[in-house]
């Protein structure tokens, strides 16, 4: 079914989580808006008859070096990869002062949430997906909307708010997990098929698990970046 807003004053409005896939949007005034679409570079934007996705892809990668190694297709590349993260996080942790930590923008999450919600991202796509552990969730995790309304169990994760010096001890456990599995892995390890933890009928294989992973830590640490940049502006 086809909306139509036709002189419609959209000004000011916020979309979250909204699908505005396929959209049309001709002679609108967009001075000041700003879009977060995590899922741009799987697809086309078009302004003004351009596909901005390619540049926008390459602006990022610019901003965030390494970022452009997050699509490894190799075991060598992939450790590559996770080395780069590796090396930007600590450098975000360290440039956070603690009393920021637990500092919320816009309702966003935290730095310290965002930390705990990769530890759960790990936890997903490398312990459940690929090593399928039984039990794969830490409590400390910080779910998505999406683990509640896809009817998982939310009384795994804990209900109160840790402290940050163990939110970082157990994401540095995690980070080094990932590290531990890609020292091993083989051409043929990342070619076998994996279930999906959100979709069972998509496939996966162990590279586009990690591929998923490394989307995560690079999202998360712009968005990580792009709030704490908001604080302190």
């Amino acid at each position: 079914m086809v909306k139509d807003f036709t002189d419609a004053d959209l000004s000011g409005a916020r979309f979250v989580r909204a699908d505005l896939s396929e959209a049309v949007l001709r002679g609108v005034d967009v001075n000041g808006a700003e879009i977060e679409a995590p899922w741009l570079f799987d697809g086309t934007l078009v302004v003004n008859g351009v596909d901005v996705v390619p540049l926008v892809d390459a602006e990022l990668n610019r901003r965030f070096p390494g970022r452009a190694e997050r699509r490894a297709a190799d075991p060598e590349g992939l450790r590559a990869a996770w080395a780069a993260i590796e090396r930007t996080w600590a450098a975000t942790v360290e440039r956070v002062p603690a009393d920021l930590v637990d500092v919320s923008v816009a309702g966003e999450w935290s730095f310290a949430q965002t930390l705990r919600h990769l530890v759960m991202a790990t936890d997903t796509w490398l312990r459940r997906a690929i090593l399928e552990v039984a039990e794969p969730f830490h409590p400390l995790g910080q779910p998505n909307i999406e683990y509640e309304t896809d009817g998982y169990d939310m009384a795994v994760f804990q209900a109160e708010k840790p402290a940050y010096a163990e939110v970082l001890e157990v994401r540095a456990g995690h980070v080094a997990m990932v590290r531990d599995f890609l020292a091993t892995v083989t051409v043929d390890d990342l070619t076998v098929a994996r279930r999906n933890p959100w979709n069972p009928q998509h496939p996966e294989t162990t590279l586009s698990c990690l591929h998923t992973i490394l989307e995560e830590e690079w999202e998360h640490h712009r968005y990580a970046v792009r709030d704490l940049d908001a604080i302190n502006s």
